[in-house]
């Protein structure tokens, strides 16, 4: 439940100073920034404020940012360096970035000659296209002999065009026979869709024939400005593609030479993005001639580090608490167990600034219902030990890095309730024996093997869920007693707490405890009374009061449903059990050969990681519902808006400020 605690802040300062400050803040990275566009609305702002902000300027930066990341995109695709599984940021120190960045006019020249040649390079791509589209079209008429540009001597008119695929041909030249015998007509080429023919008639013929040539789907072809034959035209073309290809390879080894400069061309483009988010974040500003106005959020930690800056600057500034039921940017604060399972909640949405957040408390939940649906210790292992080596390798960050954690801890789970089922591959281990060495090698399960004792896991599934259910109405019944409503913190959820035990006890508890069953009868008598006498409490009368009353008895199937649902913990175990045991018969059917044993190696391999696969896909998104769901729906509400703070927001390059 660690949602950080968040203070407003009011900033008044000289304009003077407003660039320093604004530095300073983002090197510190901990102040939000909220726009003040509501007090340009406001009669007593407007007339001595006005907007700060140069939208030209911010637009100039994006422009420079499009074409850098066009360069950046273009060194890539030739930088023959061996690339790394996961990208991510270089580490820098401020003072080594702010260095580095000192040499951003050559920097800029480099990215001015590159993006010279990438824009030749396009216009040698874009001829080529075309040039292509041209043979393309030439093709169809290499074998017509006569030039091009001839469509008519002193005594003829010659047409070349296309007809559709589905004339008779035969007709077609008996058609025109009747009308003319004066015209001759050749079939140079066809394909799946055209003909192409050349016709050649008298000139006082040539309104007849093209009459009949029409009636058949005829349509002219003309090649402007193309002189000579189809044939001499596709050489000069291919020559000339000849010619681009030499230039544009010329223009890659040019490009390629410019590789050793991708790192120094990406901590300008940080430098850019840092620049355009400092000016960008002007636009949320107020100021007058001679001051400026900045009001924002920040983490209460933080407090003395931002007085430091602004007591530096000489600023007039107000810390104060978040106003009763005003809404504050959201970041979480979770230890490091329940840190990586942040992303599950952020999937969902952040809890808003009156809400908890769950994350610590759904953590344990989240890892245990993930093992059990998947429930192997092969699998388990592999996941858990790639992702440990994942996150030592690589300094990943944010959302990734969360999702590697979550499935590490996630691994170890599912190997924890694979040694509990005897799961190891399935039962690969025990069917490798069997057919290698004749061996009844068993592997015994700790606790159950749910492919023999399933109706043990489905009890035990709806005993989690209950306890789940019951820790989600439980934080409920804390809300309401933090916004002190204690009465509807016993009537809503302690009537309902015991109500649910009485029917379990009254109809299972004998089986565990004699005699409890009577205990439980009277459990579900007192409570059931006690809710009919309580969920109508908001009506005006007494009778509407006992009618709601009887009505959300009703919503025990609510429950029931709920408590169902976690039968899918069974389910998707099972499923990774059977899969399993499938792919082990399937291997072993080769027989005990070589042949056989290199089947059942492939069958295994290929098996195992389609079951692997599929079904932690699986557990994943319904470890997720199971959150989403049946325990956030008894508390749960969302719609926070996460905490933006203005900071060095960069994308090549880590930059950390050294300890002094």
């Amino acid at each position: 439940m660690s949602i950080v605690k968040m203070n407003k802040i009011s900033i008044i300062g000289l304009n003077a100073h407003k660039p320093s400050v604004i530095k300073e803040i983002m090197d510190l990275g901990v102040v939000e920034v909220s726009s003040q566009d509501l007090k340009l609305t406001d009669p007593e702002w407007i007339s001595i404020v006005k907007k700060d902000g140069n939208e030209n300027e911010v637009l100039n930066y994006d422009a420079k940012i499009s074409k850098i990341n066009d360069v950046l995109v273009s060194l890539e695709s030739y930088d023959k360096s061996k690339k790394p599984l996961f990208s991510t940021r270089n580490t820098i120190t401020l003072n080594e970035f702010e260095n580095k960045v000192q040499n951003k006019e050559s920097t800029e020249e480099i990215v001015s000659k590159l993006l010279e040649l990438n824009k030749t390079y396009n216009d040698l791509s874009s001829e080529e296209n075309k040039i292509e589209a041209s043979i393309m079209s030439l093709k169809p008429w290499i074998k017509y002999e006569l030039p091009l540009e001839l469509n008519e001597t002193e005594y003829t008119s010659i047409f070349i065009g296309v007809f559709p695929n589905i004339i008779d041909i035969e007709k077609l030249k008996s058609d025109l026979k009747d009308r003319t015998d004066k015209c001759y007509i050749n079939l140079i080429e066809s394909d799946k869709d055209q003909y192409y023919f050349s016709i050649i008639c008298l000139i006082s013929e040539k309104d007849i024939a093209y009459e009949t040539l029409k009636q058949f789907g005829f349509n002219i072809v003309n090649f402007k400005e193309l002189t000579k034959t189809a044939a001499e035209n596709i050489a000069q073309y291919e020559k000339t593609l000849k010619e681009i290809s030499d230039k544009k390879e010329a223009i890659e080894k040019s490009i390629s030479d410019y590789v050793p400069f991708k790192e120094e061309i990406q901590i300008y483009y940080d430098y850019l993005v840092i620049e355009r988010d400092k000016n960008k974040i002007f636009s949320n500003i107020l100021k007058t001639d001679t001051t400026f106005y900045i009001q924002g959020w920040t983490p209460e930690v933080s407090n003395d580090k931002v007085e430091q800056i602004l007591k530096k600057y000489e600023c007039w500034y107000e810390i104060s608490e978040p106003e009763d039921g005003e809404q504050y940017p959201i970041l979480l604060d979770n230890k490091s167990f329940s840190q990586p399972f942040e992303a599950i909640t952020e999937l969902y949405s952040l809890p808003s600034s009156s809400n908890i957040d769950p994350t610590a408390i759904m953590a344990p939940f989240y890892a245990i219902f993930f093992g059990l649906m998947l429930a192997d210790v092969g699998y388990g292992l592999i996941m858990a030990v790639l992702c440990f080596l994942l996150l030592k390798k690589f300094s990943l960050e944010g959302t990734m890095q969360k999702m590697m954690k979550l499935f590490f801890y996630c691994g170890l789970s599912t190997a924890f309730w694979g040694v509990m089922f005897g799961s190891w591959f399935g039962d690969a281990i025990p069917a490798a024996a069997k057919l290698i060495f004749n061996s009844d090698f068993t592997i015994k399960a700790v606790w159950i093997n749910p492919m023999e004792q399933p109706m043990t896991l489905l009890v035990f599934s709806f005993i989690f869920g209950v306890i789940h259910l019951f820790t989600g109405m439980a934080i409920q019944a804390y809300m309401l007693i933090r916004d002190g409503d204690t009465k509807a913190a016993v009537f809503d959820i302690g009537f309902w707490y015991g109500f649910i035990i009485g029917i379990a006890l009254w109809l299972f508890g004998n089986t565990i405890i004699p005699g409890s069953a009577e205990v439980g009868k009277w459990m579900t008598i007192i409570f059931a009374i006690g809710l009919i006498l309580t969920q109508g409490r908001s009506k005006d009368n007494i009778v509407g009061k006992l009618i709601s009353g009887v009505l959300s008895l009703y919503n025990i199937t609510s429950y029931l449903s709920d408590i169902l649902s976690y039968s899918r913990l069974l389910a998707l175990g099972l499923a990774t059990g059977v899969v399993s045991s499938v792919v082990s018969i399937l291997g072993s059917m080769g027989g005990r050969n070589i042949f056989g044993i290199l089947l059942f190696i492939v069958v295994l391999l290929i098996g195992h990681v389609f079951n692997f696969a599929i079904n932690a896909l699986g557990a994943f998104v319904h470890a997720a519902r199971l959150q989403y769901v049946e325990f956030f729906g008894k508390f749960y509400e969302g719609g926070g808006e996460s905490f933006n703070p203005l900071a060095k927001k960069t994308k090549y390059n880590k930059i950390i400020k050294e300890e002094i």
